[in-house]
């Protein structure tokens, strides 16, 4: 039987992460207040900042950097800026 939170991002009831991907107290959070679907748009930009800043996750500042965005992204609504890329039309 799935979870079903009040995702922050959608601001909608969804489906909950099956348990916590992210360590500590942002990784509770975000299980508590995350639904897939959010953390599935995360991960695809997140890829995309990975791959086009060149991002190194032993470096502990790209890892910072990272969690700075992954914040930003699903509990303050700011997009994530990728230069270079220009999303398809619908």
């Amino acid at each position: 039987m799935s979870r079903t939170v009040f995702c922050e991002y959608l601001q909608k009831d969804a489906e909950g992460l099956d348990f916590q991907l992210y360590p500590g107290e942002l990784g509770e959070r975000i299980f508590n207040h995350i639904s897939k679907e959010a953390w599935a748009e995360w991960q695809k930009k997140q890829t995309m900042l990975i791959n086009e800043k060149r991002l190194n996750m032993m470096d502990p500042n790209d890892r910072e950097f990272l969690e700075q965005q992954m914040t930003d992204f699903l509990f303050e609504h700011k997009d994530v800026h990728i230069e270079g890329y220009t999303p398809p039309e619908s």
